[in-house]
């Protein structure tokens, strides 16, 4: 644990070209905007042999070259065994950490989804208000009625996973999942909610749908929405739906 700079809880390796850096132990909003000053920074400033970042909830992977760390540390023979990469990343890491202080987050994106409730485009939707007994109008209203913090993307292209739902609201996942739930569709999973921006099997219970597409592919960037986004859902009738189809 750092005593100056960002704090961490640990460093540590995934394989022989990864490194976990641990931030926190729960996904508050303190852990999350730590998250994302670190990733910020090291996008802008990524050391030699750095390949790619991964946030997370409470943590960022850094994948790194070993081979191209260990040039830039100075190794110039096949025999020389003086430079380890992994040692030299964490070391660069460490020297990172200390050397961020406090920052403020630009002010967050936010982002307003319109979803059309209930029947076919949401199955569950009064299976989630009976669990909760509730009326299906008050899960609508409970789940349009809050912003959600985006925590990071993941499990499928463009999948933003949601922090702040209410709990008045939760619902477990299915015994038996669905085989293809198409683009858009708005699930609950225990505290969690999100949208399935592809088509692709899932064990959510479906309350809804919007006509926003959430993964373009020839775009870029691609996803609709990042971390530290603020997201809104709207409800809107069927016919807006539709007319939004129509609209392109």
């Amino acid at each position: 644990m750092t005593e100056s700079g960002m704090r961490y809880t640990e460093i540590v390796p995934l394989g022989d070209s990864a490194v976990l850096i641990k931030l926190g132990e729960k996904p508050d909003r303190e852990t999350h905007e730590k998250v994302r000053i670190l990733s910020d920074h090291l996008s802008a400033h990524p050391f030699d042999g750095m390949v790619e970042l991964i946030p997370a909830y409470t943590s960022v992977t850094v994948l790194y070259d070993p081979y191209r760390v260990w040039l830039a540390e100075g190794g110039n023979s096949i025999m020389d065994d003086a430079v380890d990469p992994y040692a030299r990343v964490v070391e660069r890491l460490k020297n990172t950490l200390s050397g961020i202080g406090e920052r403020e987050l630009p002010e967050p994106k936010r982002i307003e989804i319109p979803v059309c409730y209930g029947g076919e485009f949401g199955p569950d939707l009064e299976t989630v208000a009976r669990i909760n007994g509730l009326t299906p109008e008050e899960v609508i209203e409970i789940h349009s009625g809050t912003d959600y913090l985006v925590h990071m993307l993941g499990f499928a292209p463009g999948f933003a996973y949601l922090g702040g739902m209410d709990r008045r609201i939760a619902a477990p996942r299915k015994e038996t999942p669905r085989l293809a739930i198409p683009p858009g569709t708005v699930g609950i999973a225990g505290e969690q909610t999100g949208v399935y921006p592809i088509e692709t099997p899932g064990g959510w219970q479906l309350i809804g749908r919007t006509p926003v597409r959430l993964f373009l592919p020839e775009k870029d960037p691609p996803a609709l929405l990042e971390a530290g986004n603020l997201v809104r859902f709207r409800p809107i009738s069927r016919e807006e739906y539709e007319r939004w189809g129509d609209d392109g």
